[in-house]
């Protein structure tokens, strides 16, 4: 298309799935004629992409969504705002009388009709349909996170994830190897697999849905990996749940050259009775076992966790337990969230709700746990050369700098290396010793 039918302005919160719907939404009206803008003064029209994980997540998206709203009223034309995502599937029909502010309200399995709602926002009118491109991806940079599933089934007490993005459903194998054949040939070093629970990856999927391809998340790791040699490229998989570890899953990470031996399991507590109201399973004994045989049986491994603190009827004994388990398992790394008390959810109606101030002391004593074991873990790659791959260039006191991630951390939430060289490119894979670190980040010095 010769002439552009209008600007458009993203802006994504949230987690690295919203980054991904937020790219599909761009790629869809790429290829229908509308090209991107920097800024809301040079915007036709605003894409707001939300999260409502918390609370706080759902405030920040409203306050987002009011300050752009400000923000365009100043300028010189009519910018609407679309706000898509988990805000209105959360809320639906209850935000067009709060927010007169948004034009149009997109809920996550709306998405992909992104194109018409712009349109009809621009007064735009087609002759023939907007169209579609095969894979459905912008992404230009050097990681690229690509959706496996979305939705959830486990319905845990305190996550309101179902209600908002619904049931577990996977993507079809050949979709998502067609997604990461296409962003590795585009130049992307690194294929981030995501979705609400990765582990159950097939399990939906009928005999007539998967053919003659993978039936489960192992067999997806290798399929993959083998659809996208010979590039130079890594694997990474993200958000699985304890039950999903099983030994196929742990034999083809171990034994898939291109997949990373670095698990992201959320264990969010270990105290069997919390475990059981939050309506998840597992016990000290179990957990404890699982990190044992990862470790044991997958070299070199590479565990980030996630704990949630200050869940109702969470008791000082039950705290320390779980201090005391992560101190003793020594997680590379981990995130600690102090318990949110979300509408709909079930623990939001239990009694023994924990004063916010109790919360906040134990997420920052779990916090600072973390940050010791994390820290240490960090240093001790000191000395060690590993690939390195570059994510792009930061501006520091001394000039320019160039940042990338080694394997053993996930991009943009386990640290960076900082290079000593200043001309690579983004993307490029380099062979780099590690001669220092300073809290999760690392000093490396180019090898090769």
């Amino acid at each position: 298309m010769d002439k552009s039918l209008g600007s458009i302005l993203y802006i994504t919160l949230g987690c690295a799935k919203n980054e991904v719907d937020t790219d599909r939404m761009r790629s869809l009206l790429a290829a229908s004629g509308y090209t991107e803008a920097s800024s809301a003064s040079e915007a036709d029209l605003a894409i707001i992409n939300t999260c409502s994980f918390l609370a706080s997540a759902t405030s920040e998206s409203i306050e987002c969504t009011l300050e752009l709203a400000d923000e365009v009223s100043e300028g010189v034309r009519a910018t609407p705002i679309v706000m898509c995502g988990c805000v209105p599937s959360r809320y639906g029909d209850d935000l067009p009388p709060e927010l007169p502010e948004v034009a149009a309200f997109v809920k996550t399995d709306e998405e992909d009709g992104i194109v018409s709602v712009v349109d009809g926002l621009l007064g735009v009118s087609r002759t023939e349909p907007a169209h579609v491109p095969q894979v459905k991806r912008t992404v230009e940079g050097a990681v690229a996170y690509v959706k496996i599933s979305d939705g959830c089934d486990r319905m845990c007490s305190f996550c309101a994830i179902p209600y908002i993005r619904g049931r577990y459903h996977s993507r079809p194998a050949e979709r998502i190897i067609a997604e990461a054949h296409e962003l590795v040939c585009g130049g992307v070093s690194e294929i981030v697999l995501i979705g609400q629970d990765t582990g159950v990856w097939g399990n939906d999927l009928s005999p007539e849905e998967r053919g003659d391809g993978p039936a489960n998340l192992a067999q997806l790791l290798v399929a993959v990996a083998e659809a996208l040699r010979p590039h130079h490229v890594w694997i990474r998989v993200l958000y699985l749940q304890p039950e999903g570890m099983t030994d196929e899953l742990i034999s083809a990470i171990r034994d898939t050259p291109e997949v990373l031996p670095y698990i992201d399991i959320p264990i969010q507590h270990c105290s069997s009775r919390v475990l059981e109201k939050m309506r998840r399973e597992g016990s000290p004994e179990e957990y404890e076992g699982l990190f044992a045989r990862l470790r044991e049986q997958i070299p070199g491994m590479v565990i980030r966790s996630t704990a949630l603190v200050g869940f109702p009827t969470e008791t000082d004994d039950e705290f320390e337990e779980l201090l005391s388990f992560v101190d003793r398992i020594g997680f590379d790394y981990m995130s600690v969230f102090a318990y949110s008390q979300e509408d709909g959810t079930l623990a939001a109606r239990m009694e023994g709700q924990i004063p916010e101030e109790v919360k906040l002391e134990r997420a920052q004593a779990a916090t600072d746990l973390a940050e010791a074991l994390g820290f240490a873990a960090t240093a001790a790659h000191v000395g060690e050369t590993a690939e390195v791959i570059v994510d792009g260039i930061e501006e520091t006191e001394d000039g320019p700098e160039l940042i990338g991630h080694a394997w053993f951390q996930a991009p943009d939430s386990d640290g960076a290396v900082h290079l000593d060289i200043d001309e690579a490119s983004v993307g490029d894979i380099l062979e780099v010793e590690f001669t220092d670190s300073f809290c999760y980040e690392l000093i490396g010095k180019v090898v090769r």
